[in-house]
């Protein structure tokens, strides 16, 4: 097995076609990773969460990295970082805002709010359902993949 770069063709194929990406955000050296549905477009990764940690962590320090993978085996796999600065999504009802573009993006495919709008239970307590939408801007992209 050889692993290549990946060419920007490449990075940006995937980027078209991804789905659940690591989010990668720290705040005073302490990391935090969680598994997030994105959407990719002109420029930006677009999400849907809930409050909670990382949404704390994002607003004190909005660099954040996103790892995406797409795996068929041990030498069959492709692999892209992204790191970006994380923007808040304000709630809007016009059509020209960020925050429509990001429904109609993350609302076109079935269970769209999975898996970060769900019913959230931790350490015993129910975490409020209010929508939180975000997205990050690409700083840079980076990949690999390999070749049997």
């Amino acid at each position: 097995m050889i692993i290549h770069d990946m060419s920007r063709p490449e990075i940006d194929d995937m980027l078209r076609h991804i789905g659940i990406g690591y989010l990668a955000c720290s705040l005073n050296d302490k990391p935090y990773v969680l598994p997030l549905r994105f959407v990719h477009s002109s420029g930006y990764l677009y999400s849907l969460t809930s409050e909670g940690r990382k949404m704390e962590l994002m607003r004190a320090n909005p660099n954040v990295c996103i790892s995406f993978s797409d795996v068929h085996g041990t030498n069959n796999w492709r692999s892209i970082i992204v790191t970006g600065v994380y923007e808040d999504i304000i709630k809007s009802e016009s059509k020209d805002t960020p925050f429509y573009l990001a429904y109609e993006l993350l609302s076109s495919g079935p269970e769209w709010w999975e898996p970060a709008y769900v019913k959230t239970i931790i350490r015993g307590e129910e975490r409020s359902l209010e929508p939180v939408y975000f997205r990050i801007s690409i700083m840079e992209t980076t990949g690999h993949k390999t070749q049997p």
